[in-house]
């Protein structure tokens, strides 16, 4: 079984740009995401961490 999948890729042509890619893509994304994060404002992301514990529905800071 091991030797058709590996025969089987051996034939595909530019198969080695395939992880070069898909990092490129998973690497852009994280690091969007950790902008994203570092962007946040902290009266959102305290309303955010203490919404699980109240019971109230919690209502969005207005920005002063």
């Amino acid at each position: 079984m091991l030797k058709f999948i590996k025969h089987h890729m051996t034939t595909i042509d530019g198969i080695e740009l395939f992880p070069l890619i898909s990092f490129l893509i998973f690497f852009i994304f994280f690091l969007g995401l950790f902008v994203h994060v570092f962007k946040m404002k902290k009266a959102h992301v305290e309303d955010m961490s203490n919404m699980p514990l109240s019971e109230e529905p919690v209502q969005p800071r207005q920005n002063q």
